[in-house]
Parts: C-alpha cells; structure tokens; sequence
C-alpha cells in the first residue's frame, strides 16, 4: 500500500528556517499534485501548499513568501522550505495528494514547533 513518510522537522526560534521532506511509495505523486498540511492543537488540519504536475505552486495566505514547495525529478519526494517561521506555524505537518483529490493514507507527520 502507500506510504508517506514526513522528516525534517524540529524546535527552531522565530524567524529560523526548516526543509521538511516527504517520501512516497507508488505512483501517487506521478498522477496527482502534492500538498504539505498542517494542523495545529485544538484546530482542524489545512493546506498550506500545493505543486501541481506541471509544477504551478499554490499557497495560503499564511505562509505565502515564506514557504517554498518544491518536488524532485522522480516526483517521489515533496519538500517544504520554511524561512521566516512565526510561533503560529507551530503544527504537525502532513504531506498528501493535492486538493480535489481523495487522500491516500496519513503518514506520522513532523512536528514543527516554533518557540523561543
């Protein structure tokens, strides 16, 4: 079956950087677009960032200009450069498909914490 599996994240201070990596067994990221989620405690989990197959990004408000999607050659690995982190990025982050598309299953996250 597929797996997702998220690395990359840590404690790091306002305003430091991190590059999460997302790993996919299958086809899952050669057929659909890629997504990096969040969610935060006590709040339902979001999209933060899109790259679709031709390589169109899309990002949230929140964090646009301050992350970066990008995916390698092999459309088997999704990276999420974050600069600029604020206390509020705080959150497990999840990759998947793409919105519009059903998700496959969940892998373990990253835990992103962002404090002084």
């Amino acid at each position: 079956q597929v797996q997702l599996v998220e690395s990359g994240g840590g404690l790091v201070q306002p305003g430091g950087s991190l590059r999460l990596s997302c790993t996919a067994s299958g086809n899952i990221f050669r057929i659909n677009a890629a997504g990096w989620y969040r969610q935060a405690p006590g709040r339902q989990r979001e999209l933060v960032a899109t790259i679709f197959l031709g390589g169109m990004t899309k990002y949230a408000d929140s964090v646009k200009g301050r992350f970066a999607i990008s995916r390698d050659s092999a459309y088997n690995t999704v990276y999420l450069q974050m600069n600029s982190l604020k206390p509020e990025d705080t959150a497990v982050y999840y990759c998947n498909t793409g919105p519009g598309v059903s998700n496959v299953n969940w892998g373990q996250g990253t835990q992103v914490t962002v404090s002084s």
